[in-house]
């Protein structure tokens, strides 16, 4: 696993003795790609296995739900979005994929009569039948309330995904498949999830 002093490297100096700009956003591209092409080698079998999964329920009329918090958050969405629109593939079918982060009115209720850590895993107990699919998602794999999501979803005998990162923690341990990208840097595991998810939305449309 890549850590933060593998990829924080010193950006150059200008002449004048501040940091140049330009460099820091070259320093940054190279790290994150240094970051994808290590988790191409390590979890590319793993992402695909997760792919397959999420195709065979879709393909056996099941739905996916998909939870993060903030850029996680952003990425269930983002998924959401493609698989319900479209990724590349014109002319498919919609495919029923749910964003769990999205319903404020749940999301504020739950965290406010019952608590935060919840406010996942009670849609997952509300909506998701056996068969279904339930994806977290999370930086550190450590999120409380990604982790009772992927619990419930478990009890509902949903199959339990993550995308996480670091060393996967209790969320990974918890998932049936889960893909952990080999870095302690949160922006760098952020940007390598994007990238996995247009991946595996690219696997999934092609079955459709």
């Amino acid at each position: 696993m890549l850590n933060d002093t593998d990829l924080k490297k010193n950006t150059q100096e200008s002449s004048d003795g501040s940091n140049s700009p330009a460099e820091l956003i070259r320093q940054n591209l190279l790290d994150s790609a240094r970051v994808k092409q290590v988790a191409a080698e390590l979890v590319a079998e793993k992402a695909a296995e997760l792919a397959g999964h999420i195709s065979h329920a879709l393909k056996n009329g099941h739905r996916v739900m998909v939870c993060g918090n903030g850029g996680s958050a952003a990425d269930a969405q983002h998924f959401a979005g493609e698989m319900v629109g479209r990724f590349k593939r014109h002319g498919r079918i919609a495919l029923p994929v749910q964003a769990l982060t999205t319903d404020t009115t749940i999301l504020t209720c739950v965290a406010n009569d019952f608590s935060y850590d919840e406010v996942f895993s009670r849609q997952v107990e509300a909506f998701a039948q056996p068969g279904d699919v339930v994806l977290g998602i999370s930086t550190s794999g450590r999120s409380s309330n990604i982790l009772l999501a992927l619990r419930a979803a478990q009890a509902r005998e949903a199959v339990a995904l993550a995308l996480v990162g670091g060393d996967g923690g209790p969320v990974a341990r918890e998932a049936t498949c889960a893909v952990v990208v080999p870095s302690s840097d949160t922006a760098r595991i952020q940007e390598c999830h994007i990238t996995l998810i247009h991946a595996i939305c690219e696997l999934v449309e092609a079955g459709f």
